[in-house]
């Protein structure tokens, strides 16, 4: 693949989707687990916006690659590595990416093993890790206007 420049249009679809994202799990009853399990929906939609905007953060970093740096990564824990080895995240958000990474793929092979419970204490406790993730993204994004074509 060869690099080129970045479209303005798709990182601006996925960094709203993922915002949306963290705001549709903020906007759960995550007070209590026992509020949260009291609307048998707010798993469902738990599941959904989390998997969502894991995977919208995650077509992000693909999209960086694949254009910005001429790397196809197939695989979403190589997205974590490569985005770190580039420059785009820290290494201790990698780190995160990674889990995250591997979090969504759990959600999507093996959801039948992930528990109400667990669901719960990830959307109360950890969106801050995908918003981490995204700040180092739009830094990196910011620090680099020339890779990215505004252009209609």
């Amino acid at each position: 693949m060869t690099p080129s420049r970045l479209h303005e249009s798709v990182i601006a679809g996925r960094v709203r989707w993922v915002k949306d994202m963290i705001q549709g799990i903020r906007a759960l009853p995550l007070g209590s687990f026992e509020e949260f399990i009291a609307d048998g929906r707010s798993c469902a939609a738990a599941e959904s916006y989390l998997r969502r905007g894991l995977e919208a953060i995650l077509d992000l970093g693909r999209h960086i690659l694949a254009k910005g740096m001429g790397k196809a990564v197939p695989e979403y824990k190589d997205i974590a590595r490569e985005l770190k080895n580039a420059g785009v995240i820290a290494p201790e958000t990698a780190e995160i990416l990674l889990v995250l990474a591997g979090y969504r793929n759990r959600m999507v092979h093996f959801y039948h093993e992930i528990g109400v419970r667990e669901l719960y204490d990830i959307c109360a406790n950890g969106s801050g890790d995908v918003e981490r993730v995204l700040t180092d993204i739009l830094n990196w994004l910011g620090s680099n206007p020339d890779k990215i074509d505004t252009s209609l």
